[in-house]
C-alpha cells in the first residue's frame, strides 16, 4: 500500500551516536529502547544496536518487553518500572530483568522469585521511582545484577549533579551489585566520574543533543518526509489556511503536502517550521492543520504533485523553532509515518 508520509531513519547515524557514547563514558553503554525505541521502531533499533555490539537494552513496562520478542544473543533486557501487583505473571515467565523501585516490589520479588537477579533502583535526588537511602536495608537477600540511580539535571550545570554523583558513589560502597549506573545521555557528557559500571544513553541515540558537549558529534537519525498532494498559486492579497493568519504578499507558488498535527508535526511549527530539497528551502506558510501543511514553494518551480519534501527536523533546532523538547518531538511522531531504515 502506497504510503503519502514516511519516516526515513539513518541507521549509520544510529550505530555511530551509539558507539560515540560509549566512547565517551568509556564503559559499556546500554541502550534505552523504551516508548517503541522512542518512536523510531524499538524491534530494528534493538537489531542494529544489538549488531553494532550494544548488549543491554532497557524498556518501561513488560508490554514493551513483549512487544520487542526475543533479543540479539548475548543481549540482556531491563524493565525500568519493576513490578506492579499485576506484573508478577509476566516477569516471572520473562527473561528481562525487573528495576525494583520500591519497598512493595523489593518484597514482592523476594516472595516470588527468591535468588532470581533484579536491578534496583536507588532516589538520589530526582524523587521519581527508587529506593531512598534509609531504605537500603529491605535489599539484604536480594541478588542485584545492576543497581541504578537517575539524573534530574544533567541536561543543565545544576549542582545536582554532584550531589547525586556523591550519594550515589556512597550507595554504591555499600550496596552489593554486579555493576553500577547513573548515566543517562546527558550525564554521559558530565565526564566519566559519572559513568560507573554502565550508561543508559537515549535521547543521543536518536539524533537528540543533550548537552554542549555533544554537539558537532551526534548525527541525525529520524527524517520525516512528506508527499506533495498539490501545487498552487496564491495570489497577492489572498490567505491560506485556518484563520486566514497567512497573507500572499504577491504571488505565491504554494505546496500543499500530507503531514499534519495528527501526524506528530504540531501547530507550533506555524510561522517557524520548514522543508527542504537539495538545499533549497520552503518555509511553511499559514497555520498546521490536521494532515495538511502549506509551504512556499517559490524556490522551486518543478516542485510537483507526488514529489517528496524532508520536514527540516534536525531536533536542537525543531525544539528551539518549535518550544517542543527534543524527546516529545520524536515520541510524538505518529504511527502515521512509515518507517523506513536506511
Amino acid at each position: 500500500m502506497h504510503h503519502a508520509l514516511r519516516l526515513r531513519l539513518d541507521s549509520r547515524a544510529l550505530t555511530h551516536n551509539w558507539l560515540w557514547l560509549q566512547r565517551t563514558a568509556g564503559v559499556p553503554a546500554g541502550a534505552a529502547v523504551k516508548a517503541d525505541g522512542y518512536g523510531l521502531g524499538a524491534v530494528e533499533v534493538t537489531r542494529l544496536l544489538g549488531d553494532a555490539g550494544c548488549r543491554d537494552f532497557f524498556v518501561s513496562t513488560w508490554a514493551e518487553a513483549d512487544a520487542l520478542g526475543p533479543l540479539p544473543n548475548g543481549c540482556e533486557l531491563v524493565v525500568l518500572h519493576g513490578i506492579g501487583p499485576q506484573d508478577l505473571e509476566a516477569a516471572l515467565a520473562s527473561h528481562a530483568r525487573p528495576v525494583l523501585n520500591s519497598r512493595e516490589q523489593v518484597t514482592r520479588w523476594k516472595e516470588a522469585a527468591p535468588g532470581r537477579a533484579c536491578d534496583v533502583m536507588v532516589d538520589t535526588g530526582m524523587n521519581r521511582l527508587g529506593l531512598r537511602t534509609e531504605e537500603l536495608d529491605q535489599l539484604d537477600g536480594l541478588e542485584i545484577h545492576t543497581l541504578h540511580s537517575h539524573l534530574a539535571c544533567a541536561d543543565e550545570d545544576s549542582a545536582m549533579n554532584a550531589v547525586q554523583l556523591g550519594r550515589f558513589a556512597a550507595v554504591a560502597t555499600t550496596v552489593p551489585a554486579r555493576r553500577y549506573a547513573l548515566a543517562n545521555s546527558a550525564g554521559i557528557c558530565l565526564g566519566r566520574d559519572y559513568s560507573f559500571g554502565l550508561v543508559r544513553p537515549g535521547l543521543a541515540l536518536y539524533g537528540g543533543v543533550p548537552r554542549e558537549e555533544a554537539e558537532g558529534h551526534i548525527a541525525q537519525v529520524a527524517y520525516p518526509e512528506a508527499e506533495v498532494v498539490q501545487r498552487r498559486t496564491i495570489k497577492a492579497g489572498e490567505t491560506c489556511g485556518y484563520g486566514a493568519t497567512w497573507t500572499a504578499a504577491a504571488d505565491t507558488e504554494a505546496a500543499i503536502i500530507n503531514i499534519g498535527y495528527a501526524d506528530g508535526y504540531l501547530r507550533c511549527f506555524a510561522g517557524k517550521g520548514s522543508a527542504s530539497i537539495d538545499g533549497k528551502l520552503l518555509p511553511l506558510i499559514g497555520r498546521v492543520s490536521m494532515d495538511l501543511v502549506a509551504l512556499d514553494a517559490s524556490a522551486l518551480p518543478d516542485l510537483a504533485e507526488g514529489d517528496w519534501v524532508t520536514l527540516d527536523y534536525d531536533l536542537p533546532a525543531a525544539a528551539d523553532a518549535s518550544g517542543l523538547s527534543q524527546y516529545e518531538l520524536l515520541t510524538g511522531l505518529s504511527e502515521r509515518l512509515e518507517r523506513r531504515w536506511t
